[in-house]
C-alpha cells in the first residue's frame, strides 16, 4: 500500500489530499483499474472529525476502493469553498488515473454529517456555473456516485443550524443563500447515483435531511439507496470499537454493516458511465 500527500488548490481555497493506494502486481494483474472514493470528514464545518477519516477509508480499501481523505476548508471559509476544493480532487484523481490504477469513470465522493453536505453539493452543482465558472469543465469534476452518511442535507426545518451558520455567514438570513445550500432543493435529473444512510435516533442531524435528499432523487428518477437504521448516536462512523471511544461511546450495532451494504450496492449498479448535461 502507497500513500501520498498532496495539496489541492481551487481558486477559492486550499486544501489536502491523502491517499491510501492499494498497489498493482505483475503476479496478479497489473493493469487493473480500481474504484476510488473521496472521504470528506463531517465536523460542523468548525472542524474534521478523525474517527470519519482515516477508518472509513481503510474500510474503504478492503472493498477495492482507492480511498482517499480530502481535510477541506472550515469557518470562516464559505460556501462554496469547501465543494470548489473537491471538485479539484475529483480532477486530479481524474488526471492522474493512470498513476494511482484508478478506473477514471468510476469515482466517488463521500461524506458523514458536514462533509455529507459537501460531497452531496459536488453531486448537485457538478454541471453548474457556481463550479464550471472556477475553470474546469463539469466532466472533469463530475462525481460518478455518493455516500453520504448521516449528512447535513437541508437548510429548512430539520436543519442543522451550526452547520448551515457556519457555511453561510452573513448570508444566514439570505433566502437565495438558504435556498442553494438546500440541497434537497438542487437535485436533478443530473445528480449521481446515491447511497445514503442516517438513525432514526440522531438527535444532532435528524433523519429526515436524508429522507429529503432521497425523496428529491425518487422525484427526479435517479438511482439510489436509503437505509435508516433504528439506532446510532450522531457521529457514530463506522459503529465499532475502531470508531468508539473507550467507554463505549459512537459504538451502534445497528449500522456496523452499512459498508459492506454500500460495497454490494455500488458494484451492482456499475457506475462505468459520465452522464451529459448537455
Amino acid at each position: 500500500m502507497r500513500l501520498i500527500k498532496e495539496n489541492i488548490s481551487s481558486p477559492l481555497g486550499q486544501a489536502v489530499l491523502k491517499g491510501y493506494l492499494l498497489d498493482n502486481y505483475d503476479s496478479v494483474d497489473p493493469d487493473r483499474k480500481r474504484p476510488a472514493i473521496i472521504i470528506c470528514p463531517g465536523g460542523g464545518f468548525n472542524h474534521l472529525s478523525p474517527r470519519e477519516g482515516e477508518p472509513v477509508a481503510v474500510r474503504m480499501l478492503s472493498h477495492g476502493f482507492q480511498a482517499f481523505i480530502l481535510e477541506y476548508s472550515l469557518d470562516p471559509a464559505r460556501f462554496p469553498v469547501a465543494v470548489s476544493e473537491l471538485a479539484v480532487a475529483v480532477a486530479y484523481l481524474r488526471q492522474h488515473a493512470h498513476k494511482f490504477h484508478i478506473a477514471s469513470d468510476a469515482i466517488w465522493v463521500a461524506g458523514m454529517s458536514a462533509g455529507g453536505h459537501v460531497a452531496a453539493s459536488l453531486g448537485v452543482y457538478w454541471h453548474n456555473p457556481l463550479l464550471t465558472d472556477l475553470g474546469l469543465s463539469s466532466t472533469q469534476i463530475q462525481p460518478n456516485g455518493l455516500l453520504l452518511g448521516y449528512p447535513v442535507i437541508t437548510s429548512g426545518q430539520y436543519a442543522h443550524h451550526g452547520s448551515i451558520a457556519s457555511l453561510l455567514g452573513d448570508d444566514l438570513k439570505n433566502p437565495q443563500a438558504l435556498k442553494s445550500v438546500s440541497l434537497e432543493k438542487q437535485v436533478s435529473q443530473f445528480t449521481p447515483p446515491a447511497f445514503i444512510w442516517s438513525t432514526a435516533d440522531d438527535q444532532s442531524v435528524p433523519c429526515e435531511n436524508a429522507l429529503l435528499f432521497a425523496n428529491a432523487m425518487k422525484a427526479h428518477h435517479r438511482p439510489f439507496q436509503l437505509h435508516i437504521f433504528p439506532n446510532g448516536r450522531h457521529g457514530s462512523s463506522l459503529g465499532n470499537v475502531e470508531t468508539a471511544l473507550p467507554n463505549g461511546k459512537y459504538q451502534a450495532a445497528s449500522i456496523v454493516n452499512w459498508p459492506e451494504m454500500f460495497a454490494n450496492w455500488a458494484q451492482n449498479i456499475g457506475i462505468t458511465f459520465l452522464t451529459s448535461h448537455k
